[in-house]
């Protein structure tokens, strides 16, 4: 009979009594819920891939991490929170998705997380076959040398660097450039080290990003053109005279141009000796050039000229 009465008791009522529990479970269940922290931080993900792959498009380089659970979750570092994307699994060229895992460690480990969100939570990769090539680099200048002045020759050491990268983007690659090298107003030879150029973001230079520039500078060696320049005779016996054919030559030289610049028409000389005729006829002769010591003869046209001697006529 108290069995019936402990029935009757909780069947009366029965639906405002569940009501009630309902209310009280949403209640305890809010209060909970307004307790609840959140915190967000970004961490970098640890892309693991087939060792012939490599990646072949952009892709984010972080995922950002949303925790919630109590005051706990403060005390959970950065590093504690690893985020993965594994595509070991694709040794074939292509566009592939993948979830990214989160692996806790330390204290994420240890203490109670509600809830780990992830964003992104997949990832799209295009994978491209492994390559790796030998290119050539070359030396990008800047300025000019002293005036007067000229670079002759220069070194890189290396002159070729290895690079690795995917199949698509490396075969179109032959050489890398060096970052701009100033010779503004150099008249010496210099050293210096410089970083290579690589704007490829899918292409990794293997070892040191710099190679070593020697460059060698010299004076200008320059040529200067004298046209009509008129020709002198030397030597000749005060009875006899002489015509020239032609009267007139043009000569060519070199020297450093600080040299050549202070030369003027009237210190080019040029001559054709008569002192070894002694009577009338027509020669053939070489013809003289007298300029400065620094200056070097390139060519003389012409280089023989015929002279006709003949006795003056006094009359």
């Amino acid at each position: 009979m108290a069995y019936k009465k402990i029935i009757n008791r909780i069947a009366d009522k029965w639906p405002a009594k569940v009501l009630s529990v309902v209310t009280a479970i949403f209640l305890f269940a809010f209060h909970r819920m307004g307790d609840l922290q959140e915190r967000y931080f970004s961490v970098p993900i640890h892309l693991y891939l087939h060792e012939n792959m490599i990646p072949a498009s952009t892709f984010p380089q972080n995922v950002r991490i949303t925790l919630r659970g109590d005051n706990n979750i403060f005390r959970i570092a950065e590093a504690d929170i690893e985020a993965h994307l594994d595509l070991g699994s694709f040794s074939e060229p292509g566009l592939y998705r993948a979830q990214v895992q989160i692996q806790r460690r330390g204290s994420a480990s240890e203490i109670e997380i509600l809830e780990i969100a992830i964003d992104p939570a997949d990832i799209s990769i295009e994978l491209d076959t492994k390559m790796t090539k030998l290119v050539s680099i070359s030396p990008r200048f800047q300025g000019q040398p002293q005036q007067g002045f000229e670079m002759i020759s220069f070194i890189l050491e290396p002159n070729q660097l290895m690079i690795d990268g995917p199949a698509g983007e490396i075969l179109e690659v032959f050489e890398l450039s060096t970052d701009y090298i100033n010779i503004h107003n150099r008249n010496n030879d210099f050293s210096i080290r410089v970083r290579v150029v690589n704007d490829n973001q899918f292409l990794t230079i293997r070892g040191e990003q710099t190679v070593e520039f020697q460059g060698f500078i010299r004076e200008q060696i320059m040529y200067r053109n004298f046209e009509s320049l008129p020709i002198s005779i030397r030597g000749l016996d005060d009875n006899l005279e002489a015509v020239l054919n032609p009267p007139l030559a043009s000569l060519r030289i070199q020297g450093l141009q600080n040299e050549l610049d202070i030369i003027n028409d009237t210190m080019v000389i040029l001559s054709v000796d008569l002192s070894e005729i002694s009577g009338p006829g027509i020669y053939r002769l070489p013809l003289a050039v007298e300029t400065m010591e620094a200056a070097a003869n390139i060519s003389l046209e012409p280089e023989i000229i015929l002279v006709e001697v003949r006795h003056k006529d006094n009359n």
